[in-house]
Order: C-alpha cells, then sequence, then structure tokens
C-alpha cells in the first residue's frame, strides 16, 4: 500500500531537471476553469486524544471540500515543466504555516522554494514535521505560543505536514519553481496568468483523488478554459497512511 502512495505522489514530487528562467511575458495568455468532484463526499473521523481545550471534540473531516457548483476548494492547479515565463512575485511577508486550535492554516498552500515560517498560535506543544515522500524537510519543536521558526524547502514537490503531537494534524505544502501554480478558491475556480504561449500539460491535485493531467494550448493574449473533473483513482494517499 506504501509504494501506491509514493506512486500518487511522483507527479508532484519529482524536481524537473531544469533551472527556471524568470523575464517578462508581453504576448501571454490566461488560463482559467474550475476543479469539481461529483459523487459521495468521503470523511476522515477525527479522535482529539489530549489538549481538547484548545484542540476541540472529535469530528468527521471531509477529505475533499465542495462548494458551490460542486467546485472543489483546496485543490493545486499548476503547469508542468515550464522552463520560462513570468517572475516570481515577491510576496508581503514570507510564506507560513500556523498551528491554530490543532490545525494547520492553510491546510493547502503553493510556495517558492525557499524559506517557510512554522508559527505556533495555541497555547500547547505542537511538533511540526514536513516530509517529501519519506524523507524529512522540517521537524521542529514549539512548545511555546507565539513561537516562529524559518526552515527551508531546497527541493520542489509535494510536501504533507503533520504534528507528532497530534497525529490527526494534517496539512500539504506544494513548494514549486516556477509560478505557475495555484490553489483553487472555494467555489473551486482558479486562474494562471501571463503564460507564455505554448502547449502544456495542465495538473489539478488533491489530497483524497491523487492528480489529473490535461493537455492545454496557451494562445498569445487569449484566454483558455479549463475544466477538471477530479474522481478518486486507487486508495487514497490519506487512507493508506493511516
Amino acid at each position: 500500500m506504501e509504494r501506491l502512495v509514493l506512486a500518487a505522489l511522483a507527479l508532484v514530487a519529482a524536481a524537473p531537471a531544469f533551472a527556471y528562467e524568470g523575464a517578462a511575458v508581453s504576448d501571454g495568455g490566461t488560463i482559467t476553469g474550475k476543479v469539481t468532484y461529483t459523487g459521495e463526499v468521503p470523511t476522515r473521523k477525527i479522535i482529539v486524544t489530549k489538549d481538547a481545550s484548545t484542540c476541540g471534540a472529535n469530528r468527521e473531516d471531509p477529505q475533499v471540500v465542495v462548494g458551490p457548483g460542486k467546485g472543489v476548494k483546496d485543490a493545486v492547479v499548476y503547469l508542468k515543466d515550464v522552463q520560462k515565463g513570468k517572475p516570481f512575485e515577491k510576496p508581503a511577508k514570507p510564506p507560513e504555516i500556523v498551528n491554530h486550535n490543532c490545525t494547520f492554516v492553510p491546510h493547502v498552500q503553493t510556495i517558492p522554494v525557499g524559506g517557510v515560517v512554522i508559527v505556533n498560535s495555541d497555547p500547547v506543544m505542537h511538533n511540526t514535521h514536513g516530509f517529501l515522500e519519506k524523507q524529512t524537510v522540517f521537524n521542529v519543536a514549539l512548545p511555546m505560543k507565539g513561537q516562529r521558526i524559518e526552515k527551508q524547502a531546497t527541493k520542489p514537490g509535494m510536501m504533507r505536514v503533520e504534528c507528532d503531537t497530534h497525529g490527526w494534524m494534517l496539512a500539504w505544502i506544494f513548494a514549486v519553481e516556477n509560478p505557475y501554480a495555484v490553489v483553487t478558491a472555494e467555489d473551486g475556480t482558479f486562474k494562471i496568468a501571463d503564460v507564455p504561449p505554448g502547449s502544456y500539460t495542465l495538473v489539478a491535485w488533491q489530497e483524497y483523488t491523487g492528480p489529473n493531467e490535461t493537455p492545454v494550448t496557451v494562445k498569445p493574449k487569449e484566454s483558455t478554459k479549463v475544466n477538471v473533473e477530479l474522481k478518486k483513482s486507487g486508495a487514497s494517499p490519506i487512507e493508506q497512511k493511516r
């Protein structure tokens, strides 16, 4: 079963064999669309084993968050193997993952390869542990509320983040080497702008369904619409891990 987990993440965990070149894109196009999921929404049982006053009660969490029009929130949509395009925008502050009420905020995010700040906003001990496949990327103990520790994600790929103290906590960080990666909104919509004209592979990934690949052609200064329907294929990474 564990081999299936690695296979499901392989599409988003492997580093490309080129260095991305960022430059202004004068004739770029835009890709817009919506990621949807049909069928019964699976749930994951959360059993709170400690720190209930901070962490809350036992509950059932959806493994796919489905909003209006069957749109999927928190899916990652990105273009594979883009060698040249727009530069990264400088963020207002370094990316963060926050331990808050014994959950990770945000649950899913994309960051450039580099630093991420791990924050504890709870009055309880957290141990934030990030993995790229089986390899530990960071393993940080945060015993005090208000602690902030920066760690480096030096390789691109999809990182699974857990708390060694509260075993139900789970998040995903996609470290990228090009800026053509976004997380879907609450209604499942996405927009990838300033894409150099050409043919690409668009990938939509969600933690329960895994990746879905779609070919897309971008024309100069035009908008291309791509809608993606996600379906479960095989055992999910969450089911296999637990």
